[in-house]
């Protein structure tokens, strides 16, 4: 019964999930915990995307302030309830996310936030860069979707590789902490101020 429980310890505090869920996966996967995680983080995700429809109108602005004092960040960070607000993980992501901002430089929270004439004038730099290649029109749509998929990655903070590991973005790093709170996690905007 000691592994029992001390795996629905290692379980809580890998995935935040209550005790009985915890109890339950174990007992699904015959004491795994890798295999209770994985489960316990596929129902945390399902759930997290059902919450991504409510109003998170709470939360906090962080800073980053890099040393040197040449480069600082501010970012909103916004949660269902002050309560939530107010827990050291959510404290955490956003000083991460403020960071992260800091290192990644992104231009946009998302692609809805980036103006129709960037996108077209990024088209057309891409269209020129192919003339007289001879390719069909439909592998020239492809080759631009693809060059506007890395420009997102790039530019677009929900969409850019996380710095803490890269193979998350930070729309994955969001997910996850919607999945441990229980509330609905926003990026409403950012800044990025630096001395060159």
């Amino acid at each position: 019964m000691a592994s029992i429980t001390e795996g629905i310890k290692e379980l809580r505090e890998a995935t935040g999930a209550g005790v009985l869920d915890c109890k339950k996966a174990l007992e699904q996967t015959g004491g795994d915990v890798a295999k209770a995680a994985e489960i316990l983080k596929e129902k945390g995700l399902a759930r997290a995307a059902k919450k991504s429809e409510r109003v998170a109108a709470e939360g906090r602005v962080e800073a980053y302030i890099h040393p040197g004092a040449k480069l600082a960040t501010l970012v909103e960070l916004n949660c269902e309830t002050d309560f939530v607000a107010r827990t050291e993980q959510f404290q955490e992501l956003a000083h991460n996310l403020a960071m992260h901002i800091a290192a990644a430089a992104p231009q946009w929270v998302s692609r809805e936030d980036i103006p129709e004439s960037v996108i077209e004038a990024e088209t057309k730099v891409y269209r020129s860069e192919m003339e007289g290649e001879n390719k069909p029109d439909a592998v020239i749509a492809r080759i631009i979707e693809g060059k506007l998929g890395k420009f997102y990655q790039q530019n677009v903070l929900l969409e850019q590789p996380y710095i803490r590991n890269e193979d998350q973005t930070i729309q994955d790093v969001l997910k996850e902490a919607i999945a441990k709170l229980g509330e609905n996690i926003v990026i409403k905007r950012f800044a990025r101020f630096q001395i060159d």
